[in-house]
């Protein structure tokens, strides 16, 4: 809990003093509580002021005037869904907003999120902790985080929380995992959480890495019961065709029944030849993915990238970026094979004129997003 007044799961908000009471509903409830206590403050200052010296200084007693109990009690939070997996996201990792990973200034902020709702994005998936020595606590700067989830509140975006795991020997990767499914300001928490399978430099064994892959994710799934949870995932062109050193003999089997939803990192602009093709690669990866979770109904959101350049000025990620005209293939593709969902890798690596265009793209569509068993 992020805050100086914390809350009650379960209750509804409201302040209460000593003869007071209001009640405001959770997008309100801040500002009422900062604006009852500066007015009570106020009045008791502006009362105090009012009087000669003599007469407050000759009154003054060990007693209190009155007694002000003041709580801030939040409406419980709504029950986690596959929706934030549904339709255009987008992703915000370490190295654009938490200042112990920026050297500069961060590239994206908390106030960005109006802009990303303006081009059409639904969810925004968020690093929300790391696991190295530059890691200052379980989660990212808490500070920062809470802003992102007040200017999701306000904008209406959905906020996906994510971590990757290095399959340390101890709790360490559950602790993180736990620590940002619990993190909340004044009620408000990440709407999903999803786990970043790919760490592989480690030094450990592909069946001992697998292992430690497959306890922490049954261990996790037990913990937070029948909240969908998102596996992040290499793409199975990579490990299953390109590169089968990468993780030999991934637990697809032992891990399908654990998450609800899959998110494939379809990165085509490493890619050369047919895999350089967005329409091609983004397919083939999500084919071969169901095909190796056994379901063919397996839901997935798929990511491209990385970033999209058109032209205008960018963060240089070190890396090769596709372009904007990327961008029309690969919604194709998302379309053609029933992904839920669809992203590129990542917000501060996207041109403005490519926000605006798969913005377009998107709201173009007809029937996509799928509809979830809850709106049918």
């Amino acid at each position: 809990m992020v805050g100086r007044w914390a809350s009650a799961p379960g209750r509804p908000g409201r302040i209460t003093t000593t003869g007071y009471r209001w009640s405001v509903p959770l997008g309100r409830s801040r500002n009422v509580a900062i604006l009852a206590g500066s007015a009570l403050l106020l009045g008791v200052l502006g009362i105090l002021a009012s009087n000669t010296p003599d007469r407050y200084v000759q009154r003054v007693v060990g007693e209190p005037l009155a007694r002000v109990e003041a709580r801030l009690l939040v409406d419980a939070p709504p029950p986690r869904t596959l929706d934030p997996y549904r339709g255009l996201g987008t992703w915000v990792d370490s190295y654009d907003f938490d200042p112990a990973y920026v050297p500069g200034d961060i590239t994206v902020a908390p106030s960005d999120l109006a802009d990303m709702a303006a081009h059409g994005v639904r969810t925004v998936f968020l690093q929300s902790s790391r696991s190295d020595r530059r890691a200052t606590g379980l989660v990212s700067d808490p500070w920062l985080l809470a802003g992102f989830l007040l200017a999701a509140d306000r904008t209406g975006l959905a906020v996906v929380a994510w971590y990757l795991p290095k399959w340390s020997d101890d709790d360490e990767d559950l602790d993180r995992l736990l620590a940002i499914d619990r993190f909340s300001v004044l009620g408000r928490r990440f709407d999903g959480l999803a786990v970043d399978i790919e760490w592989n430099r480690d030094g450990l064994g592909a069946i001992e890495r697998s292992d430690r892959l497959v306890d922490l994710s049954d261990r996790l799934r037990r913990t937070v019961g029948d909240d969908p949870l998102g596996a992040i995932v290499m793409p199975p062109v990579i490990t299953d065709e390109i590169n089968l050193a990468y993780w030999p003999g991934f637990p697809w089997a032992e891990v399908a029944p654990l998450y609800d939803v899959w998110l494939p990192m379809g990165y085509w602009s490493f890619r050369s030849e047919e895999h350089a093709d967005p329409a091609f690669y983004v397919a083939q990866n999500i084919r071969r993915l169901r095909a190796d979770l056994g379901d063919p109904e397996a839901l997935v959101h798929a990511i491209g990238g990385i970033g999209a350049a058109d032209g205008s000025a960018l963060v240089d990620p070190g890396e090769p970026l596709a372009t904007i005209d990327d961008l029309a293939p690969f919604v194709g593709a998302l379309v053609a094979e029933g992904a839920v969902g669809g992203s590129i890798y990542d917000w501060a690596t996207m041109g403005s004129r490519s926000r605006r265009f798969l913005a377009d793209l998107v709201g173009g569509l007809t029937g996509w997003p799928p509809a979830g068993p809850e709106d049918r």
